[in-house]
Parts: C-alpha cells; sequence; structure tokens
C-alpha cells in the first residue's frame, strides 16, 4: 500500500474507535433509537444530491437493516445500558467470527484451518467475557449487544450483491434506507414531546457528537474504508480494523476511566487474537458444488 493510503488506514481505525466514545457521551442525551436515527440522518444528507444507485430497493433495505440499523442500534442499545466502550467495541469487531460462518452455510465457503482456529479462539474469548456478565451490566444487555456482530455479519454477506454500485452513494441511501425507520421507533418507544425536548434542546458537546457520528465515522470514514477495499486487496486493508478495538479501549480508559478485570481483558485479548487469525489467513476455499 501506499504510504498515504496506509495512513488513511490508520485515521479511519482511529475514528471508529474513538466513535464509541462519541456515542457514549451522546447517549446522555438521547435515547438508542433516536441517537442511531440522528446518525444516519446526517450521514445520508447527501442523498439530497446524488441519485439512488442502481440496487433494489429489497436489497438495499435489506443491507440498511442489518449493517447500519442493527448493528448500530444494538451497539448504542448496550452502551446505554452499561456495557463499557471498551468492551462493546471488542464484541462488535466479533462480527469476522459470524461473517465465516455465515458464509459457510450460505455459499459453502470452507473455513481454512487457519481460520477454524480463530474461531475457536475468539468464540472461547467471548465465553471468558460471558463469565464476567452480570456483575456491572446485565445479561439482557449483554444479550441484545450480540445483535451487532450477528447484523453486521449477515450485512457484509448482503452487501456482496451490490457489487458495482458506487461506493459513496451506496452508503449514503443505506443511510437513508435506516434514518426513517428509526425516527419512527423514536417518536414510538420515547413519544413525540420527549422526542421534541431532546432534539430542542441539545448541548453542543452532543451536536458535535453526532456531527462526528454522521459525518466522519459512518459517512467519510465508511467512503474511505470502501475506496481502499476498492483498491488493494482485503488481506492488505481488512487487518487495520484489528486497530478499532485497541483504540476504543483505550480511549474510554482515559475519558471514562474504564478499568476491565482480570478474566473480561483475558477474554478482550482473546478475542482480539482469534480476530486476527481469522483476519490474516487465506481465503477460505468454496466447497465444490455437487450434480
Amino acid at each position: 500500500m501506499k504510504p498515504a493510503d496506509i495512513l488513511i488506514a490508520l485515521m479511519v481505525a482511529i475514528i471508529w474507535g474513538l466513535a464509541f466514545v462519541a456515542s457514549r457521551i451522546a447517549l446522555d442525551e438521547f435515547s438508542p433509537e433516536l441517537m442511531t436515527a440522528m446518525r444516519f440522518s446526517i450521514a445520508a444528507l447527501p442523498c439530497l444530491f446524488i441519485p439512488k444507485p442502481k440496487v433494489a430497493w429489497s436489497l438495499l433495505i435489506a443491507i440498511s437493516f442489518t449493517l447500519f440499523l442493527g448493528q448500530f442500534l444494538s451497539q448504542a442499545y448496550g452502551i446505554a445500558h452499561g456495557v463499557p466502550v471498551g468492551l462493546t467495541s471488542v464484541v462488535v469487531q466479533s462480527q469476522a467470527l459470524f461473517t465465516i460462518g455465515f458464509a459457510a452455510i450460505a455459499f459453502g465457503e470452507r473455513p481454512t484451518p487457519a481460520q477454524t482456529v480463530g474461531i475457536v479462539i475468539a468464540a472461547v474469548g467471548l465465553l471468558m467475557i460471558c463469565g464476567t456478565v452480570g456483575y456491572d451490566f446485565s445479561v439482557a444487555a449483554f444479550a441484545v449487544l450480540m445483535i451487532s456482530p450477528i447484523s453486521f455479519a449477515a450485512g457484509n454477506l448482503l452487501l456482496r450483491g451490490a457489487r458495482g454500485a458506487p461506493m459513496f452513494d451506496l452508503f449514503a441511501w443505506l443511510c437513508l434506507a435506516s434514518a426513517v425507520p428509526l425516527f419512527v421507533l423514536a417518536l414510538v418507544a420515547n413519544g413525540p414531546m420527549p422526542t421534541f425536548q431532546s432534539l430542542s434542546h441539545m448541548s453542543l458537546t452532543s451536536a458535535l457528537c453526532m456531527l462526528a457520528l454522521g459525518g466522519v465515522s459512518t459517512s467519510i470514514a465508511y467512503w474511505l474504508w470502501g475506496r481502499l477495499l476498492r483498491d488493494y486487496p482485503a488481506a492488505q486493508v481488512v487487518p487495520f480494523a484489528l486497530l478499532v478495538p485497541f483504540v476504543g479501549s483505550a480511549a474510554s480508559s482515559i475519558v471514562f476511566g474504564e478499568r476491565f478485570g482480570p478474566l473480561r481483558l483475558a477474554g478482550m485479548l482473546t478475542v482480539i487474537g482469534g480476530i486476527a487469525v481469522m483476519v490474516l489467513a487465506r481465503r477460505p476455499q468454496t466447497l465444490p458444488k455437487t450434480a
């Protein structure tokens, strides 16, 4: 990779890691539904100027509801209900485990031996983390959070059906398809008056966090990441995503003073290690089709 593109990949990883901290701050004023709706509304503003890509509405909505709505709404819910930001960033990256598993089921992509080892390592790490649930946050909050990597993985596979679509245009319209139902959900879950009051009494700090989440972390960072994946093999680009949990955990420790017990910390490191093995392994082979 060119040095400039390496810097871009590092910048994207840092932006995504810091986004977890911005989400935690914004959730002090907004409900998970409203915060996620605002995030995607800001990121969908380019739809005012760019046409919808040539992707069927059914596929567009399916990708949007998994890759964006399901992933980020469950993240916001987990953080709002006490799951530490650093731990959340690690759990979300376990999507690599589910992506490989779903690909094996849906497309017959057989994991390589190295990927299988990585899956086992990451699964052990998740079990170690599960052993710490119930002390500082509820089992229900962790269960909802686990929807995030599962949705992320499903969206990754559905995204294959939109190959050829302009990346920036596609992600803008995916954000729009998420923002509309999320605002409806916010109105139903919170009520029109509380929703209006949250918006009208927004602090400058929360406004800046929302601009960072919608304009930078979602719109710009996803576009830059898509451009890198377009110009370079995934094996060169994807490993940079391993930095996200480290940035998220370090930033959370500095901003919120988060500390992790030995078992949870060991579980987090084990998950990241398993993900590293999966990501750095060779691509899975496709099972031969039988007559």
